[in-house]
């Protein structure tokens, strides 16, 4: 792993301690002001920074995670973090645990040059076993 794929996920454990730990001032320090999670599900949702913030230091509530093989690209002061995570959570009263795909957004701010999350996906994994043979049969570079 490069030096600049393991500072974004030192970032990414960052926030995710942060997340467990119900750290809202951590979190509202890595988040940039128009940071955005996006359920991607059947029916999509969408938390604005402030839902966010709210939503996961009260009733969206993780105590733990892992994350498996994970993949960093940086496109100048953008960076994507994606990886298959397995997290442990509760929304309310229901248990939201198990394995979840996590798209991240990252982006170095001009002023202080720090870098935040602007967007964070969420989605459960596609159960139809054929969909990853399909869509690997339509890369041009193999």
């Amino acid at each position: 792993m490069d030096e600049f794929a393991a500072k974004i996920e030192a970032l990414e454990h960052l926030w995710m301690r942060s997340w467990v730990q119900r750290d809202r001032n951590q979190m509202k320090a890595l988040a940039a002001r128009d940071f955005i999670f996006l359920l991607g599900s059947r029916s999509p949702a969408i938390l604005d920074r402030a839902s966010w913030l709210e939503a996961a230091t009260t009733r969206f509530r993780c105590s733990g995670y892992r994350f498996d093989e994970v993949y960093v690209r940086r496109h100048g002061p953008t960076a994507v973090f994606a990886t298959r995570m397995t997290l442990d959570a509760n929304m309310g009263d229901h248990e939201w645990s198990g394995e979840t795909w996590l798209m991240d957004l990252w982006q170095k701010s001009k002023v202080r040059r720090k870098w935040r999350i602007v967007e964070r996906t969420l989605s459960r994994p596609d159960t139809d076993e054929k969909m990853p043979d399909a869509i690997r049969s339509m890369q041009l570079w193999r």
